[in-house]
């Protein structure tokens, strides 16, 4: 599919850490660390990114709760090679973030040995329980069912992430936003990072009613964002489930039409959770379908436009660090 992705970039020593990407290999889908690396050499200033569990290489064999480690060996292999220079100074996948069924047998051991498994930079579980009694809503990529996040088999293991300093990755949809203000409330010693601004749905029975579904996500983004240990991720918009239809456009948005689908979900949970608690990120390969890597960092940047320098860095990159204790590498 042609891409508008010509532009001429924008703040191109403004340092960026991507917060939100994958690895995988699959039958239609390669993106691995060589195409990482050619968006990260795409014209911004990308230092450092932070990888986000995705099905990627599994282990075949052994005990199934543990089965899960094998993607961050693999990403922690990703990252060794990044680490030795032989690429530049770039640092792609400085700290992990994997899965663990928390609802499982053995959370402790499996937790531990993903700590292990990640070479010091292991931060935290992303168990997604994206839902919707919709048919036309697809469940993530996890199948996950309802109401995952308050029950007590999964709420056991959730509460074992503070023994091993792990932060939690959460992905739901809109509507399900509450019922992680719930878990945020019930445990306020764990780090909630509130995915893609809180899974915008656009699609099925949420097309058509952008306006509605905005002021019911608005009400529960100012909710969320009074519980202090919960930050935002200011992105995942390009997503087909978003709505906004770019991925079916014959040549690709610019970043100006990004900028201005994308600026009132942007703007409301920097103005709710201040730059502080935000941080841009990318959902590389994902939002691939309506952008290109370097038109998406073009987008976020005109949002910000207006931003201070100092807002601007912790927007870009400084909150990120901080969240993911990037400049912590614990013993391997």
């Amino acid at each position: 599919m042609p891409r508008s992705d010509l532009e001429e970039i924008l703040e191109p020593d403004l340092p960026i850490c991507d917060p939100h990407h994958h690895l995988w290999d699959f039958p239609t889908s390669r993106y691995l660390l060589d195409e990482l690396l050619a968006d990260m050499t795409s014209g911004h200033k990308v230092e450092s990114t932070v990888f986000v569990e995705c099905t990627a290489f599994y282990r075949a064999e052994g005990p199934e709760p543990f089965r899960f480690v094998g993607e961050t060996e693999f990403v922690n292999g990703a990252a060794a090679m990044s680490a030795s220079d032989r690429y530049g100074k770039l640092r792609a996948c400085e700290a992990i973030v994997g899965r663990a069924d928390l609802a499982g047998p053995d959370v402790g051991g499996v937790l531990a040995a993903h700590v292990r498994a990640g070479g010091g930079r292991f931060r935290g579980i992303r168990a997604a329980g994206a839902w919707d009694p919709s048919p036309q809503i697809e469940a993530a990529h996890t199948r996950p069912g309802q109401g995952l996040y308050a029950r007590p088999d999964f709420r056991a293991g959730y509460a074992q992430l503070k023994d091993h300093d792990l932060s939690f990755e959460a992905w739901q949809f809109h509507p399900q936003i509450p019922e992680v203000t719930a878990l945020a409330r019930a445990f306020p010693e764990t780090t909630i990072v509130l995915d893609h601004v809180g899974g915008v749905l656009g699609i099925g029975p949420y097309a058509g009613r952008r306006d509605e579904e905005f002021a019911r996500w608005k009400r529960d983004i100012l909710e969320i964002a009074k519980e202090p240990n919960v930050v935002v991720k200011l992105g995942g918009l390009g997503m087909a489930i978003c709505g906004f239809g770019f991925h079916k456009r014959e040549v690709l948005p610019s970043s100006v039409e990004l900028a201005d689908a994308w600026r009132p979900y942007i703007e409301t949970c920097i103005e709710a959770f201040g730059p502080m608690r935000g941080m841009f990120e990318s959902n590389f390969p994902v939002d691939r379908v309506s952008c290109s890597y370097a038109n998406l960092w073009n987008a976020l940047k005109r949002i910000a436009s207006g931003a201070s320098a100092d807002d601007k860095a912790l927007l870009f990159r400084d909150t990120a660090r901080r969240v993911y204790r990037l400049d912590e590498r614990a013993p391997a």
